[in-house]
């Protein structure tokens, strides 16, 4: 039997070439390797290629699953946490320890590092795209304002709640972005202590 002939009959009865079909497991290695890239270039800094590549798949793949760069965004940063119930459980909170409590979670979710890389792409890119700026939004719009502050006494509860988020959201920039020192290596524990005082005067009357 000729080379020809064999090659043939092992492309009629084996695999055919091209391509291998994307595994079960594909899209979340794919995910995994985009909240990476994100989280270290930011979204205007990341390609598809050099997802694909982190992820060790095909590029064609990133577009089967994906479509564009903006959903595959989308896909890699929805909040890595519940964030209804975070806010179900601040509100739920004696008035004295709202504070303390809110200050707890939200860096009980930043210390989780699988959390925090999910949580560093939505902040880098939210700098510059629009799906990510959105999502911040929602959170603070949706879950928070209308689950804590109706929980407050006294005028202007909306605006006291996102005045304490804000200045959360500082503190973990600073702490797990910018990584300014004391304050990156500060124990986690130290820093709540810290801040919580500062948070309850937002959320009293």
């Amino acid at each position: 039997m000729s080379r020809r002939t064999k090659a043939m009959e092992g492309a009629v009865g084996g695999r055919r070439p091209g391509r291998r079909p994307g595994r079960p497991d594909t899209r979340n290695q794919i995910i995994a390797a985009a909240r990476l890239e994100f989280a270290e270039h930011g979204y205007e800094g990341t390609s598809m290629r050099r997802i694909a590549s982190r992820a060790g798949v095909d590029p064609a793949l990133m577009y089967h699953y994906f479509g564009a760069k903006e959903r595959l965004l989308v896909a890699s940063i929805e909040p890595p946490f519940d964030p209804e119930g975070i806010a179900s459980a601040i509100a739920a909170a004696a008035p004295s320890e709202r504070a303390r409590r809110m200050a707890a979670l939200y860096f009980g979710v930043w210390e989780d590092p699988a959390k925090r890389e999910s949580i560093l792409a939505m902040v880098r890119s939210a700098m510059t795209q629009q799906s990510a700026a959105e999502l911040f939004r929602q959170f603070a719009d949706v879950v928070m304002l209308s689950r804590v502050a109706p929980a407050l006494r006294g005028p202007n509860s909306e605006l006291r709640v996102e005045a304490a988020i804000s200045h959360l959201f500082g503190i973990s920039v600073a702490r797990y972005l910018v990584k300014i020192e004391p304050m990156a290596s500060a124990p986690v524990g130290e820093l709540i202590s810290l801040v919580a005082p500062v948070i309850q005067r937002y959320l009293d009357e």
